[in-house]
């Protein structure tokens, strides 16, 4: 496999918002486009795991939601904590069909007719949305650490898991390059797997060198948990799923993926001990090769 790296920035159009992406040049092979969760930007792909997707034969890109990383940030709303938007149903410009148009213009921009889909966390909502919304471009699903997209509101309750978001709503930092540093560090800890080592040189390294101002910006974060999504139902998804979720998630009870699972005809689902609402290094080849075979059961499917 040649050495691989990421391309440089390229856009992508929808609407009012730009959607920054790259291309990891050097992977070959069947598209796969990865979705990043509520106000992380496409860097907190680890790049192995990444990696481990390209030797299992796929072209990997990624990109940033809007109001995240390189991507349009927009206009501001009056509700600025992420708790009240989400139990509110309001506080967004946007809705989250508009997030799931984005990621299909991306695949637009990549030249992608169609692609198997990969989100983690709100990301998870999206592709499963991006799938139910435009299922001609989805070859095959995976879907993790992430609840039911359909469900929303107060139904989000019963998965929920609020102390460390709780934790992480009351810790103040300072403004500028050393407060977002240490916002990423502290989300990067508290979702960490308490199973396996937490790499603190490894997570710094790559936080100091990509600055993401994500996970400080709460209003940001209000307007993407605030998308209210009027579309179908999960269980009209008809797409080859993989349903991934740590049993030790800080924030998402594993019922969520378990419920996921359950509303969508043939999904799969594999819940990891010991891993919480992240994906450890130890695992990466294992998730690449669950990959693999969720896409390969679309081979020979024709998208509708």
């Amino acid at each position: 496999m040649d050495q691989l790296k990421w391309s440089a920035t390229e856009y992508a159009r929808n609407g009012d918002a730009d959607l920054a992406f790259d291309r990891l040049d050097g992977s070959r092979g069947e598209p796969l486009l990865l979705v990043m969760g509520l106000g992380a930007s496409r860097l907190w792909w680890p790049d192995g795991l990444c990696e481990a997707f390209a030797r299992e034969g796929f072209a990997v890109a990624r990109f940033d939601n809007r109001d995240s990383g390189e991507s349009t940030r927009m206009p501001e709303t009056p509700v600025g904590n992420p708790f009240r938007a989400l139990f509110a149903r309001s506080g967004s410009p946007y809705t989250a069909e508009d997030l799931a148009d984005d990621a299909a213009a991306v695949l637009d921009a990549l030249g992608w007719e169609r692609a198997h889909v990969f989100g983690h966390s709100m990301g998870g909502t999206v592709a499963q949305r991006l799938a139910l919304r435009h299922p001609e471009r989805v070859l095959s699903l995976t879907s993790s650490g992430a609840g039911p997209s359909d469900v929303a509101g107060l139904g989000v309750l019963r998965f929920m898991r609020f102390g460390l978001l709780a934790r992480l709503a009351r810790m103040k930092f300072p403004e500028g390059r050393e407060g977002d540093i240490a916002a990423s560090m502290a989300v990067a800890r508290g979702v960490a797997s308490p199973g396996y080592p937490f790499d603190e040189a490894a997570v710094r390294k790559w936080v100091e060198a990509d600055v993401d101002t994500g996970p400080r910006d709460a209003k940001a974060q209000s307007r993407q948990i605030g998308a209210q999504w009027s579309g179908a139902r999960l269980s009209e998804l008809r797409r080859p799923t993989l349903v991934l979720h740590g049993e030790e998630d800080p924030i998402l009870r594993v019922s969520a993926a378990k419920a996921t699972a359950a509303a969508i005809a043939g999904a799969r689902l594999v819940t990891f001990p010991g891993v919480g609402h992240d994906l450890p290094a130890p695992l990466w080849p294992v998730v690449a090769e669950k990959v693999r075979a969720n896409a390969d059961r679309a081979a020979g499917d024709v998208p509708e």
